[in-house]
């Protein structure tokens, strides 16, 4: 364990034999670190917080801090980190709530650059980026390999769909689907990820599929409840449409069209 002499760890903290603490960090009460991570310095993780192995926190970030919530009564919420995470500088993350399911996760992979904020009982999956100055409200779910842009900024109980991307300055006040890109204030589809899907081995014939699933959702002129219909018959014979069928039929706030 590498402990810089100015770090303060309370005792009832649990951190790995191989865990790095940088200078004037603080981690606090009920707080548990597990192999490989480095703490950065100047930053303050507060309890309950479980953080995984082989993650890396840049200083000055400020994590499971309580929720930003007027009716947050310090119930015993927490925030779970997973594996293998970039944390770059001035992050927060808030825990979760007792309205929600009581936690804040954030998956294994991830690349969360500066400035970021993840209110409480927001759930982000795995190998996402989330660009500098992306500020998340309370309850908002990240699917895998989404891409945020930088000051992408996004309304409370918002979904964003696995292989999405925002660009700069993009304001998403309703879901995001899954494959599409979104921008502007307030956020409109511009097509689909197709790059990023190249990059992570889906077949030419997988990304027309999505494509022209995207056209039956937004170039066909048919209602939401005909593209549905229209999705699930593509579905059966292209699995890949599967994860926007899913998407669509759990959609609360609406989707971005």
């Amino acid at each position: 364990m590498s402990i810089h002499h100015t770090a303060v760890v309370h005792p009832s903290a649990i951190v790995a034999s191989n865990v790095s603490v940088g200078p004037y960090s603080i981690i606090g009460d009920k707080v548990q670190i597990d192999s490989g991570t480095v703490i950065g310095p100047h930053v303050v993780i507060e309890g309950p917080t479980r953080i995984g192995k082989d993650n890396q926190f840049f200083q000055f970030s400020s994590i499971g801090a309580a929720p930003q919530d007027r009716k947050y009564r310090n119930e015993p919420t927490v925030l779970e980190v997973g594996d293998r995470n970039v944390v770059r500088e001035f992050c927060t993350f808030n825990r979760g709530t007792a309205q929600d399911a009581g936690a804040t996760r954030v998956g294994d992979d991830n690349w969360i650059m500066a400035y970021v904020h993840l209110a409480h009982d927001c759930q982000v999956g795995n190998h996402t980026i989330f660009a500098n100055n992306a500020q998340l409200a309370g309850h908002v779910h990240v699917g895998d390999y989404a891409i945020l842009g930088g000051f992408t900024v996004v309304h409370q109980f918002v979904r964003i769909g696995i292989h999405s991307i925002t660009a700069m300055g993009t304001i998403l006040l309703q879901d995001l689907p899954p494959y599409v890109t979104a921008a502007g204030n307030t956020a409109k589809p511009h097509g689909i990820n197709a790059e990023g899907l190249r990059r992570r081995g889906y077949s030419v014939s997988a990304i027309s599929a999505v494509k022209r699933a995207y056209k039956c959702l937004y170039k066909s002129g048919l209602s939401l409840e005909e593209a549905k219909k229209e999705l699930s018959s593509q579905a059966r014979e292209h699995p890949e449409i599967l994860p926007l069928v899913d998407f669509i039929a759990l959609a609360t706030r609406g989707l971005i069209r």
